[in-house]
């Protein structure tokens, strides 16, 4: 199936911009599901870091079948334009015949849509976000272009996929916040403690930061995501307090920090990981 080109007319991208930045620098773009951003950008699938839970869990036939309705339903709300709608029909129609027909998708996308794809795909930098809590995990991507041009792609357990325009860091790290302290407990910042690599488990490190990890309702993994490997946050959310554990190199930890963190504190460490510079 052919995908549509991945462009956006400049002064649409204007437009939407400065929408954006009008209305305080967040501005929600769209939401697709995984089996809609696999009919609209079928090499996204191996090309573009952020995963596709539901898609994940079908079959090749049911793959198959769900594309075909994600399809349905892009052109039926509007996302996309098929100008060979008929030849498609056909198509649809004579599945699970002797003899299926086959054809190329011949669309469009919205300017929303084009926008999302692209920017998901060339941004030179990257923070990744990964929520666990018992429920399961959910991811989130922050795409930076610019100090001014941010895409947030967050992507729940199911394979909704919503993608969130914003014109400054601190609007991004607050919508990565409520991940990370979705109960809004960070409270206070406490005392500083320097980790050495050999100690970062539950036996030997600090009692207080053991007791932390042990009763955490929410742990949150952020790291950077650039041509040379940036810094990671591990963050751990009970409901009393969020402790935060930054490591300054992943491959080769150092710099390791582990302390309890206010919520002004928690935003600005995110603020900071947005803002790595690319190596």
């Amino acid at each position: 199936m052919a995908h549509p080109e991945l462009d956006i007319e400049l002064e649409k991208f204007r437009e939407l911009v400065g929408k954006a930045l009008a209305e305080g620098g967040t501005q929600p773009l769209i939401r697709l599901t995984d089996e809609e951003l696999a009919v609209l950008d079928p090499s996204g699938l191996d090309d573009v870091v952020a995963p596709a839970p539901h898609l994940a869990t079908l079959s090749a036939e049911q793959r198959e079948w769900v594309l075909a309705t994600a399809l349905r339903s892009l052109v039926s709300r509007g996302a996309v334009e098929v100008a060979n709608i008929a030849e498609l029909d056909a198509v649809l129609r004579s599945e699970g015949t002797e003899s299926p027909l086959t054809a190329d998708v011949d669309m469009r996308v919205t300017p929303e849509v084009s926008m999302a794809l692209t920017l998901r795909r060339t941004a030179a930098r990257a923070l990744a976000v990964e929520q666990q809590t018992s429920g399961g995990s959910v991811t989130a991507f922050v795409f930076v272009h610019s100090p001014e041009l941010m895409l947030i792609e967050q992507v729940t357990g199911g394979g909704m996929h919503i993608f969130t325009l914003t014109g400054t860091a601190r609007d991004a790290a607050r919508i990565v916040q409520a991940l990370v302290d979705p109960f809004g407990t960070a409270g206070r910042d406490g005392d500083a403690l320097r980790l050495d690599p050999s100690a970062l488990t539950t036996d030997t490190v600090d009692g207080r930061l053991a007791s932390v990890i042990d009763r955490a309702l929410v742990v949150s993994q952020l790291i950077v995501l650039a041509d040379a490997p940036g810094p990671l946050l591990t963050a751990y959310a009970t409901d009393r307090e969020v402790w935060t554990v930054s490591v300054d190199s992943p491959h080769a930890p150092t710099g390791i920090t582990a302390q309890a963190v206010s919520e002004r504190t928690l935003e600005q460490r995110i603020i900071d990981l947005i803002g790595q510079p690319t190596a």
